[in-house]
């Protein structure tokens, strides 16, 4: 495993993380076992995985309590824990720039945080990160005040944002602040956008970065078929994100794209999850790629990653006309 500076904090993370979202239940990613979860996650934490990401609203908590049960289990290196609170209310996708006030009242704050530590099984938390970031909380700050001061209450370590999604813009003028640690963005093979300029601002500020959905929710694995859409059960949420004409727009897409490689590279066939791993390390201003997983091979294919030399200058120039972004979240947003 290869580690990485974790921005200004001094934490050397490793470069793969373990996303959470899909331990947490609830039918999101469909059914996920317990047990095999903290058997995953333990085997993690053995082949040098030390960040876990999660958040209070995956499987309403369950995800945390999970965590909770590995790190019971646990004797060896420590793990980072990075977990998150979401707003009060979560503004509607369609609109831009929402306004801050309310969103994190500091009681609230203070009484999320401390429900997760009890699920956790923790006292303090490494990294605490707004699930949701809006603009005007640069001017509206009462989120600020309750993180700081449960920072200097040894709650928390550190705390950062997590951007919405597709909205990459958004956290640029908050990197070049300095305020946060850390910044959780979207990032993989088309949703290119963050390196335009989030990725610049970090670096200079020292902000790490967490990429979250690589394999843009399981397309850019590379093994969805035409019938794959019906194999998602009622809840799932790629039920909604891939609706309609988006799936077979996306089947087409990551056709396009493996293609592509195969042809650049000269072989035959493409590990095209292989691939989107590489791409989102091979960016300098990357601390941390996020991964979901929920058993063993899934765990060792994404390690697998993990030292290879970063993609070439040509093959990245190439996958830049591959960027294609979409706002899974707003029902009007069409491919």
């Amino acid at each position: 495993m290869n580690y990485r500076t974790f921005g200004s904090t001094g934490w050397n993370v490793s470069e793969i993380g373990f996303g959470g979202w899909q331990i947490g239940g609830g039918g999101a990613f469909g059914a996920v076992d317990d047990d095999e979860s903290v058997r995953t996650l333990l085997e993690a934490w053995e082949r040098g995985i030390n960040l876990v990401d999660t958040a209070q609203m995956y499987g309403k908590g369950h995800s945390e309590e999970v965590i909770g049960r590995a790190l019971k289990e646990w004797s060896g290196s420590y793990i980072y824990i990075a977990t998150k609170v979401q707003p009060v209310q979560w503004p509607h996708p369609r609109e831009d720039d929402p306004e801050m006030t309310g969103r994190y009242p500091s009681e609230y704050v203070r009484e999320q945080c401390e429900a997760s530590l009890r699920r956790l099984g923790v006292e303090t938390i490494d990294l605490y990160q707004l699930h949701g970031w809006f603009p005007k909380g640069l001017e509206q700050t009462e989120w600020l005040e309750a993180l700081r001061q449960l920072k200097r209450e040894g709650k928390i370590r550190e705390f950062g944002v997590s951007i919405r999604d597709y909205r990459p813009e958004d956290g640029v003028a908050l990197a070049r602040s300095g305020l946060a640690a850390s910044q959780q963005v979207v990032y993989n093979l088309f949703e290119q956008r963050p390196a335009d300029e989030l990725f610049p601002a970090c670096t200079d500020s020292g902000t790490a970065v967490l990429a979250r959905v690589p394999f843009d929710e399981g397309s850019l694995i590379g093994n969805w078929t035409a019938d794959t859409y019906d194999t998602f059960a009622p809840g799932d949420v790629r039920r909604v994100y891939f609706k309609g004409e988006r799936f077979p727009k996306t089947l087409e897409k990551v056709a396009q794209l493996k293609a592509a490689l195969a042809e650049a590279l000269e072989v035959p066939a493409i590990n095209l999850a292989e691939m989107a791993l590489r791409f989102c390390l091979s960016h300098e201003a990357v601390s941390c790629v996020i991964p979901g997983m929920k058993n063993g091979s899934e765990l060792s294919a994404n390690l697998r990653v993990s030292g290879m030399e970063p993609l070439s200058p040509e093959l990245l120039e190439l996958l830049r006309s591959f960027n294609w972004p979409r706002n899974f979240h707003n029902p009007d947003t069409v491919v």
